[in-house]
């Protein structure tokens, strides 16, 4: 099976300081459609970097970076820009609901600025099915204020679904929850990998990170596997 993602050699230098600094050093990953994968690391190992290049909001300084064999390593923004609305979809440790929005008009927003317009009935079937993934919608017309973190979480969770995206970066999503809380998110983070939606989490979290099919450390800008264990 040909990989989703193909990440050879990417070398990433912060610039513009006394001394350039690497911040990836010659990374090779394949990420196939289905698998879910967690990247560890100590804060400053280029863990958000890393994921900001698979997200195509940063390009590599030296590698190449293929979607579905496709070299994407240095599109333009405007093709990048395309590429993320079509593939890609995001989870944040910060929520970034509107505070005066339902649950189901936060998460069709994601259809209006990412696919256009959708007939009215069509919008509405997308926006339930992304809610009853994640398991919350019987929220649908709640508002921000009148759910707890975790369920806002997965509001935003369905916010990155209902694009039917082939990848889900997830960056710290249970960072401010406890834990009870950060295992429902998980849970809902995990569900996307049984209908071929790749899932690559950046955490601090050894437990959530367990859980995933593979786990990668990354170190002063090094990616290497790790066994997992449970």
């Amino acid at each position: 099976m040909t990989a989703l993602i193909q990440l050879t050699g990417i070398t990433k230098v912060l610039k513009g300081q006394e001394q350039p600094r690497t911040i990836l050093d010659g990374v090779s990953l394949d990420v196939h459609p289905g698998e879910s994968l967690a990247i560890v690391g100590r804060s400053g190992s280029g863990k958000s970097t890393l994921l900001s290049v698979l997200g195509l909001f940063d390009r590599p300084d030296q590698g190449t970076y293929l979607l579905s064999g496709t070299d994407i390593s240095r599109l333009p923004e405007r093709r990048a820009a395309k590429l993320r609305s079509s593939h890609f979809g995001f989870v944040f440790q910060r929520f970034f609901l509107l505070k005066h929005l339902t649950a189901a008009q936060n998460v069709a927003m994601a259809l209006v600025n990412g696919q256009g317009w959708l007939p009215r009935r069509q919008r509405r079937a997308r926006v339930m099915q992304a809610l009853d993934e994640v398991g919350i919608a019987h929220l649908a017309k709640n508002r921000p204020a009148r759910m707890s973190g975790g369920e806002q979480q997965r509001v935003a969770i369905a916010r990155a679904l209902v694009r039917e995206p082939r990848i889900l970066l997830a960056d710290e999503p249970t960072g401010a929850l406890d834990t009870e809380t950060g295992t429902l998110v998980i849970d809902a983070l995990q569900s996307v990998t049984a209908r071929g939606c790749a899932l690559i989490l950046v955490t601090h979290d050894r437990d959530h990170a367990a859980r995933m099919g593979r786990l990668l450390h990354l170190d002063a800008g090094v990616l290497t596997e790790q066994l997992v264990t449970s």
